[in-house]
């Protein structure tokens, strides 16, 4: 594992790791709420007339600004983009199924890894691009004295979104205007992986989906573990590797 971080800091010209930051992302990191994002999406947008999604297609387009992943949609089944009307009453189905389907756990380890990261005083930055108040609202009661407002990058605060860098730049900035070089991020995306390491930063996915390793990995992923138990089992070993003085 310890060439992985050797090779990230070799490509990007930096001499060693001066972690201050750790950059999570949330549906699929912290809660297990991407199949209900995805079976929500599916319904509302088969509501509205689009008949050749399938709830599989969501996982790719995960952290893709709203309006976007129903432009994409509309684009494949009707050539045109979706109105603002539209887009309006699409987002707010979707809402409403989600709120009806998610079961807001836990993935399993997270909360762990969050206190593991505070405890070693590091500051976890919160990047989704989530609009869902039912999971945004409740982050304090989940997570206590973890994330705050000024650590929290969200749709509210994005112009762009993922899979542009713009999110994790932004993390950058809320976790103490820092370098690339000072953060690690935790995705399960694709379109978040991209995010990350377009923003120059150690991207390590961890794939709680359906999707192969292949498309976190062709997406920039730096490392990919299969579950955040195996994470969290490595991550005093990512510490002690990003803490090494110099790229020997």
């Amino acid at each position: 594992m310890e060439h992985l971080f050797k090779n990230y800091l070799q490509k990007n010209n930096y001499i060693q790791f001066d972690l201050k930051a750790v950059l999570f992302d949330m549906d699929g990191i912290l809660y297990d709420s991407m199949p209900a994002h995805a079976r929500s999406w599916q319904e509302a947008m088969e509501e509205f007339g689009l008949k050749k999604t399938r709830p599989e297609d969501f996982y790719l387009h995960e952290g893709r600004p709203a309006d976007f992943t129903i432009n994409i949609f509309f684009k494949k089944e009707f050539h045109r983009d979706a109105t603002e009307d539209e887009i309006k009453k699409i987002y707010a189905k979707k809402s409403e199924l989600f709120a009806k389907y998610n079961t807001e756990g836990f993935i399993k380890g997270a909360k762990e890894l969050l206190y593991l990261v505070k405890s070693h005083g590091l500051i976890p930055v919160l990047v989704t691009g989530s609009k869902q108040p039912t999971l945004l609202d409740r982050l304090d009661d989940n997570f206590p004295n973890i994330f705050t407002p000024e650590t929290m990058i969200t749709a509210f605060d994005t112009k762009i979104g993922k899979p542009h860098p713009e999110p994790f730049l932004m993390g950058l900035k809320k976790g103490g205007n820092l370098k690339p070089n000072q953060a690690l991020v935790i995705e399960n995306a694709p379109l978040g992986t991209e995010s990350a390491t377009k923003a120059g930063i150690f991207t390590i996915c961890v794939n709680t989906g359906p999707l192969d390793n292949k498309i976190l990995i062709d997406a920039g992923a730096n490392i990919v573990f299969q579950s955040m138990p195996e994470l969290l089992d490595k991550f005093p070993e990512i510490l002690k590797i990003t803490s090494s003085n110099k790229n020997n």
